[in-house]
């Protein structure tokens, strides 16, 4: 305290919870204004994650699915969730596995590029998926022979959450109605 007091100066104390506690003689005014400016830069290089909506219905067309699933290879490559959402209508709740095949579909198209956060899952009428980017670090091109593994994960996640088909009815042949 003496010697600060004879510079001019304060005692600041750096890091209290260190045994012994920090202390530094320096100007208070200095630190507060680098301690801030510090906090400002780390704030400039965060980056904030969005939840991006793709909405689909179970009578999607090709063109419409390709133009939505583009947009949300797009939301991924920026760094953004995306919420994949199909919402049922009327009697197309009857047909659910329906929506299940688009959304499924969906998340095998873009699997190189997203990581499925929650598996698609019915709120009420509407069935919704989380897929998040996938991590930078570690993509490198794999060779040709790995390919066919790299949906090995999603197709093993899928096949648990997929809804049960209903088993087709027997169609009768030819011979079978002549008689």
């Amino acid at each position: 305290m003496k010697l600060a007091r004879e510079r001019g100066l304060d005692l600041v104390e750096v890091s209290p919870n260190a045994v012994p506690p920090v202390c530094r003689i320096q100007d208070y005014g200095r630190f507060l204004y680098e301690k801030e400016k510090s906090e400002r830069a780390a704030r400039k290089n965060q980056k904030v994650i969005m939840v991006k909506e793709v909405k689909f219905s179970v009578t999607v067309d090709e063109h419409d699915y390709q133009t939505k699933m583009r947009q949300a290879v797009r939301f991924l490559t920026e760094g953004d969730k995306v919420k994949a959402s199909l919402r049922f209508r009327g009697r197309q709740m009857a047909h659910r596995e329906l929506g299940y095949n688009i959304i499924n579909r969906l998340i095998m198209d873009i699997g190189d590029v997203c990581v499925v956060e929650f598996m698609p899952r019915m709120e009420g009428t509407i069935l919704h998926a989380i897929l998040a980017p996938s991590k930078k670090d570690g993509q490198k091109p794999k060779p040709a022979d790995a390919a066919p593994a790299k949906h090995a994960p999603v197709k093993a996640a899928l096949a648990k959450a997929a809804p049960a088909k209903v088993a087709e009815a027997a169609v009768p042949t030819a011979t079978s109605a002549a008689q």
